[in-house]
């Protein structure tokens, strides 16, 4: 007797041919189709409020019923598609504290030149009006925030740092110059070449590293 059971859905969606059996693991060729069409529509303008998840279903080629297989609602889809869009943390080379954090910063430098810089302005009138897009955003955004964490924590330890530096302030010191810069287009006066290996070294001069 087969394991899986027709049932009637009330939302409209109909069943599509990569249902699975319990037990099985769900399709990740599905789940990069459904978030990178997520993050098509918003690179080409779309505002996240007006995203609807019949759109994703169309762009991505699914019926509603497997997205909501993985994911309750979009909000919850889109942490999964801003973690997809930035990629793993880059891997500090931990030859030099200098080094680590130019290593680090980069990505945010070439931000304007990939898809989340264009996608980032679409979300920031969102992110200001909508609490809820605001604490994704931040659970998409928090395991950057760590890594480089980690990094200030690692040469704190080996006393190349103060221990008293603020680690959440240097971060922001770091990242929040470049984030400007790239997303919102600020002073075109600032040269964009060479900016992380810049900052680094005006934050660097400025805490007085050991």
């Amino acid at each position: 007797m087969s394991t899986v059971t027709s049932t009637a859905r009330t939302d409209g969606a109909q069943p599509t041919d990569d249902r699975k059996a319990p037990g099985r693991p769900r399709s990740a060729r599905a789940d990069e189709a459904i978030t990178e069409a997520m993050l098509d529509l918003l690179a080409e303008g779309s505002s996240f409020e007006a995203l609807t998840i019949e759109a994703v279903a169309a762009r991505a080629g699914v019926g509603k019923a497997t997205i909501y297989r993985r994911w309750p609602n979009k909000e919850s889809m889109l942490v999964d598609a801003i973690a997809r869009l930035k990629g793993d943390p880059p891997v500090p080379p931990g030859t030099s504290l200098r080094e680590d954090l130019v290593t680090m910063l980069r990505p945010v430098g070439a931000l304007r030149s990939t898809r989340a810089g264009q996608i980032m302005p679409c979300l920031i009138p969102e992110l200001r009006r909508s609490p809820e897009l605001q604490a994704v955003f931040q659970r998409a955004m928090e395991p950057r925030r760590e890594a480089l964490r980690k990094v200030l924590r690692y040469w704190i330890e080996r006393g190349e740092l103060r221990s008293d530096v603020d680690i959440e302030l240097m971060q922001a010191m770091l990242a929040g110059p470049l984030l400007a810069k790239n997303v919102l287009f600020w002073n075109p006066d600032l040269p964009r070449e060479g900016l992380p290996e810049r900052l680094v070294d005006a934050v660097l001069a400025g805490i007085g590293v050991r």
